[in-house]
């Protein structure tokens, strides 16, 4: 009666491995009475979200997320959405980018400066903490690290329920008065709280703090009707950039010093280059060239691990893919998870190497084999802002300390709005000799 759901809800990872391991790069399952094409070869992928990208909308996932982002650049839709990334472009200059530089690099300084040699720690935590502080300082000039702890809970009180969106009662179970409702509520309004407090001061202040919402509170649609966002508008922006501009990142980082902690021939080779190009300084945005190693390393992670695994769109036409036909109505998934681990693009997959990113190992490549950051009119907008934060900060910790696994500690991923670690990731830090 109800398909492919509960084993879709119960691993959804491991339902979507085994989906294109065993029925090649284009499934089709049932949810309920409806129907979903998993789709995993990288040619569909570039037709989903760029060649073919006016005949799907976002899926049902996205839907849900509405309820605490709005209307954002994230969840919205044809010429509004059109309309908000104009808008919100300018902030993502490079220029602008290259002044961000600094704090990122400051705020990894502190992090580490809490660390003791032999210290064990909750990895997952500390990223968290250490991108909600630099994504508010960058993007909001707003010093929130005092209030991590309080933003953190609220978000993984909104994030975990993430899973609840397929649920074929979910639109009435939304709205019982269950505890799980009354967390969600709790916490989108703290979250409200603090975007509205930030957004009044800035107005009150009306300077120019170099920053997104700078921009976005002086930004006038032009090539449209020429009006200012309003306060409804501008909350459901920064809404979207503190949650993807911290999450996606810490989860990235995370994932990323785990790896490194199980590859010491790969953390080597990253602390030979930390060496020859800084010599013990603190890096910064002009050194990010000379940083292939780091850069390297941290692609490699996101392909095995991409916080954003999966990308729901829903068709509105019959769309013809790979020699089938989606009716309209149909949802799509893309799962850059699988499509990552798909040995056809990534000999032994399984295996971290950041050797796969050379210039020929890329070219040798379909372009959307690696889809870390989606692509198209819908790609990320802050995926520069993710790669500078990405490469700086791990080049500003690796030089630091050395990281490993704690005794006992468990590893799997949790598979929520993004790719969480579901126990955590406690790591125990050693100093390293300058």
């Amino acid at each position: 009666m109800v398909g492919s759901l509960f084993a879709m809800r119960r691993d959804p990872l491991g339902f979507f491995v085994r989906a294109a391991r065993e029925y090649g790069d284009v499934v089709r399952c049932r949810i309920l009475n409806g129907e979903v094409y998993f789709l995993v070869h990288p040619d569909h992928v570039r037709d989903v979200l760029v060649t073919r990208q006016h005949d799907f909308m976002k899926g049902r996932g996205i839907q849900w997320a509405k309820t605490f982002l709005g209307e954002g650049l994230l969840t919205s839709e044809g010429e509004f959405h059109t309309r908000q990334r104009r808008l919100s472009q300018p902030a993502f200059h490079r220029q602008r980018l290259q002044a961000y530089g600094g704090v990122m690099t400051d705020f990894a300084v502190r992090a580490a400066a809490r660390w003791r040699d032999g210290d064990t720690v909750d990895m997952s935590r500390e990223m968290m903490a250490l991108t909600m502080a630099v994504v508010g300082k960058t993007l909001f000039d707003a010093d929130v690290l005092g209030e991590a702890d309080e933003i953190g809970a609220s978000l993984t009180a909104i994030v975990g329920l993430f899973h609840r969106f397929n649920h074929p009662l979910a639109s009435l179970i939304n709205r019982l008065p269950l505890p799980s409702n009354i967390r969600f509520a709790r916490a989108r309004e703290r979250l409200d709280g603090v975007i509205y407090r930030i957004i009044a001061e800035r107005r009150a202040s009306g300077r120019d703090h170099g920053d997104l919402l700078s921009m976005l509170l002086m930004a006038r649609d032009e090539e449209g009707d020429g009006e200012r966002m309003t306060d409804r508008q501008l909350r459901d922006e920064v809404m979207t950039l503190f949650l993807a501009g911290h999450e996606t990142t810490a989860n990235a980082l995370t994932w990323t010093l785990h790896l490194l902690a199980r590859n010491l021939v790969a953390e080597d080779s990253l602390h030979a280059e930390l060496r020859a190009v800084l010599g013990g300084r603190v890096p910064t945005a002009d050194d990010i060239p000379a940083l292939r190693v780091t850069e390297t390393v941290f692609a490699e992670s996101m392909r095995l691990y991409p916080p954003a695994w999966g990308l729901g769109r829903k068709t509105l036409r019959d769309v013809d893919m790979g020699g089938f036909t989606i009716p309209a109505g149909a949802y799509v998934v893309l799962s850059p998870y699988v499509t990552h681990r798909d040995p056809r693009f990534f000999p032994d997959p399984l295996r971290f190497d950041p050797g796969r990113w050379t210039p020929e190992a890329r070219a040798a490549r379909p372009k959307f084999a690696y889809f870390p950051f989606a692509g198209g009119a819908r790609g990320c907008i802050g995926e520069p802002f993710a790669w500078m934060e990405g490469v700086l900060l791990l080049a500003t910790l690796a030089q630091r300390f050395s990281y490993r696994m704690a005794p006992g500690a468990r590893v799997a991923p949790h598979a929520l709005i993004t790719l969480r670690p579901r126990y955590g990731m406690k790591m125990t830090v050693r100093q390293r000799d300058q």
